[in-house]
């Protein structure tokens, strides 16, 4: 058992790797799996409809069977029908595993859109909040990002207004899109408000006051 996205179904597909993968919640699915299967992996066990009648049927056809759970739980047929649980711990707790991740999901990104491996993590935060989910996304988007060009960048942008414009004060409320960015690059690459401004061509309190405009984003 454990968070959303540490592994749980890699465990069980190394125990079990010739295993089908059912969801608790298709509850016929999985009677029909338990009925043609000796190997079945049953995710969310927790969320199943009839959790007495699974654990009848499994014990009926005495299918060897590797379960996950997002959270722990107690109930008197799981206790009775599985001996052995595993914890896993978010990826918050395995530094050294993210490390690992990160460079797995480099090589899948490779592969899906091609180029080399060159992704910068130096001043890379891992975004861990559902763990392997999240940092997966996060490091796709992240080598996408390397090689953006400013029609794609314009294109995503489009994507991101096209529902979303339609007031009369559009452009004052979504100006931070430009406006953050520049900001954050600007003070990064060159250190200070000072030097920024003269970069920018702006004014310093012109300057002072759209960071404290966008103070939330910054």
């Amino acid at each position: 058992m454990g968070e959303v996205g540490v592994g749980k179904k890699c465990l069980a597909s190394f125990i079990l790797p010739d295993a089908s993968i059912v969801d608790a919640l298709n509850f016929d699915e999985l009677l029909v799996s338990l009925e043609c299967c000796s190997e079945l992996i049953i995710t969310n066990i927790e969320n199943s409809p009839n959790l007495q009648r699974l654990i009848q049927t499994i014990k009926e056809k005495q299918v060897r069977i590797v379960a996950t759970s997002k959270a722990a739980f107690s109930n008197e047929f799981i206790d009775d029908l599985f001996s052995v649980k595993f914890d896993i711990p978010s990826l918050v707790d395995r530094k050294e595993d993210v490390e690992l991740l990160i460079k797995l999901f480099e090589i899948e990104a490779v592969t899906l859109f091609g180029g080399e491996l060159k992704f910068d993590v130096a001043d890379f935060t891992p975004d861990l909040s559902q763990n392997a989910k999240s940092l997966k996304r996060q490091v796709m988007v992240s080598y996408l990002h390397q090689d953006i060009q400013d029609k794609e960048l314009m294109q995503i942008i489009e994507n991101y207004l096209h529902d979303k414009i339609g007031s009369q004060s559009d452009y004052r409320k979504y100006l931070y899109l430009y406006e953050v960015p520049l900001i954050k690059a600007g003070l990064d690459r060159f250190g200070s408000q000072l030097q920024l401004s003269d970069k920018l061509g702006l004014n310093r309190n012109t300057l002072r006051k759209k960071i404290a405009d966008n103070k939330e984003y910054l």
